[in-house]
């Protein structure tokens, strides 16, 4: 028993420890740096404010390195533009999107129901965006020998206004931005839903010659390196790179680290590429019957990193016309919509290798919230849920705890009378678990098994959009994020303690010290953590000393 309650107690010291060196390493890594105002693309780290609120810039003309390689020696035709770019705005109800006329670029996009501040409708939440001092923009366009992207040039497309707004009463919203070729009329069209995040992209070739017209497809993500600050908590961080779906693994990551050390090429039928940060992505879906070519790699001479995809070649006959599609998602990482939109984008809701167990986990949280309309609630009665599952072990634990307890003044007895002597010590304790029925082992069930689904709820906490800036009752105006005034860590004290009174003190008068400190030393980390697990753990806390006191009356009032 000695040896066990010692490993625990060094390996909870253990991993503490390497927690709060995690903690600080990202924190400084998270920590915002305010860059004065730039008029030049810059990889400066952005303060928060400047990347929402700026208008977008200007890009520069793109280098033959900027777009993919269809592996092809055709010469490509580019005309010279003879129109000049524009912003589009258009706005439906869930995105704000900005739009480039040069390369038709989506250089912006506002998420009109997920605020950059909590309770600031009148702010949303930015995610592509291109300012002087940060790049995140989606690019798309045609490859090949009669494609509009290439040697230096991008087209410039006409609209018929500046601003589109999706009317009352209409789902969809379709804007058309028009490119004219020497033998081609080159349609973008850009469909959208009212309350989807999910962009439909179509390029319409009319193909006006006698001969055939050849392109294909590509899309691109831009993105400079800069990590926007988080506010998690202490422990594990939020995943900020690139993901892709190959044949040999469904999900796949890539941190900017890696896009530094090397260039990634996959090819799949169907697919995806997305730049994963915390909550949200930004993803091209290209046709799933198509072959692509998917590329992540870093543009050293702009200290950009840049994944793409390049589809197959296609032909137009001579005077008809074909089309080809692709999607574009900019929002939140909800779970039921990227299940609907490809195949695996939902795993970059990334609950990291206890997936298995979180999944389920969110599953139950947002139905219990669906039917009470409050995620602390649906916290508290998660944990209850929780606590029926874990009944029957949990019972058998608190059984073996309470004999232990009511072990206590026999061993204590024969440490007075061995304690000199550890083996006859060792032996003696034996024979009286064996008398007894106790189990040394038995009161380390419950830790053993809470930790998985801890860990778990705290990806999920953690992960989950729909969490974010999620309210309970007073002053907790956010679960995903820790407690301002620390209330519930203090009350998560005061239930520990109260738990481990309810335990079988330890007879070395060492270990019983450090055990009482735990208490303290526990409400001191879950200052840290978000708000949500802590009122899990209080409300876990809470019904273990209930069933842990029932048992234990039941144990000490017995013969």
């Amino acid at each position: 028993m000695n040896w066990l309650r010692n490993f625990l107690i060094g390996a909870i010291l253990v991993v503490t420890f390497f927690l709060f060196i995690e903690w600080n390493e990202f924190k400084a890594k998270n920590s915002p740096s305010i860059e004065p105002e730039q008029t030049t693309l810059s990889s400066s780290l952005p303060d928060v404010s400047s990347i929402e609120d700026t208008a977008p810039t200007r890009a520069p003309a793109a280098n033959s390195d900027d777009l993919p390689s269809l592996k092809t020696d055709d010469a490509i035709q580019v005309d010279t533009p003879k129109a000049q770019a524009e912003l589009i705005h258009i706005k439906t109800g869930t995105l704000d999107l900005t739009i480039d006329t040069h390369g038709g670029d989506i250089v912006k996009s506002a998420l009109l129901h997920h605020y950059a501040k909590i309770n600031e409708a009148d702010n949303p939440f930015v995610l592509l965006n291109r300012t002087d001092n940060h790049t995140y923009v989606a690019q798309s366009g045609l490859l090949g020998t009669n494609g509009t992207d290439g040697s230096g040039q991008r087209p410039i497309f006409t609209a018929e206004k500046s601003t589109y707004t999706l009317s009352e009463g209409d789902d969809t919203l379709v804007v058309d931005l028009t490119y004219q070729q020497a033998k081609a009329t080159i349609i973008k069209r850009f469909t959208l839903a009212r309350e989807s995040y999910l962009i439909n992209i179509e390029y319409i070739i009319k193909n006006n010659s006698n001969s055939p017209w050849s392109g294909a497809i590509y899309g691109q993500i831009r993105r400079d390196g800069y990590a926007p600050p988080t506010d998690t908590g202490i422990g594990m961080k939020p995943f900020l790179g690139a993901a892709i779906t190959t044949n040999e693994k469904n999900y796949q990551k890539f941190t900017f680290g890696d896009l530094d050390d090397e260039k990634i090429k996959e090819s799949k039928t169907g697919g995806w590429v997305a730049m994963v940060q915390h909550y949200f992505i930004g993803a091209w879906i290209p046709d799933a019957e198509s072959t692509n070519n998917y590329t992540l790699r870093k543009l050293n001479s702009k200290n950009l990193y840049v994944l793409e995809y390049a589809g197959p070649v296609i032909n137009i006959a001579a005077n008809s016309t074909g089309s080809i599609k692709t999607s574009f998602y900019t929002g939140p990482k909800t779970i039921k919509a990227l299940e609907k939109i490809s195949p695996y984008l939902d795993l970059t809701t990334d609950y990291s290798f206890l997936w298995f167990i979180a999944k389920p986990l969110f599953f139950a949280l947002d139905f219990i919230h669906s039917w009470v309309g409050n995620w602390g609630i649906a916290i508290m009665l998660l944990t209850l849920l929780i606590k029926i599952v874990f009944f029957y072990p949990s019972a058998m634990s608190y059984r073996s705890m309470a004999k232990m307890r009511k072990l206590t003044p026999m061993m204590t007895e024969l440490k007075e009378r061995y304690g000199d002597d550890k083996q006859k010590m060792s032996s003696e304790l034996m024979k009286l678990y064996k008398k007894e029925q106790v189990n040394p082992l038995g009161g380390c069930l419950p830790i053993l098994l809470q930790m998985p689904v801890f860990i778990s709820l705290y990806w999920v906490i953690m992960e989950s959009v729909e969490l974010r800036h999620a309210p309970f009752f007073f002053w907790i105006h956010d679960l995903s994020i820790k407690d301002p005034y620390f209330v519930l860590p203090l009350i998560m004290g005061v239930t520990m303690f109260i738990q481990q009174k309810l335990n079988p003190a330890p007879p070395d008068p060492m270990q019983a010290k450090v055990m009482q400190m735990m208490p303290i030393f526990f409400t001191f980390l879950f200052m840290f953590f978000p708000a949500g697990l802590v009122l899990y753990w209080v409300v876990n806390n809470t019904l273990s000393i209930s069933q842990q006191y029932v048992i234990t009356k039941q144990i000490e009032n017995a013969k």
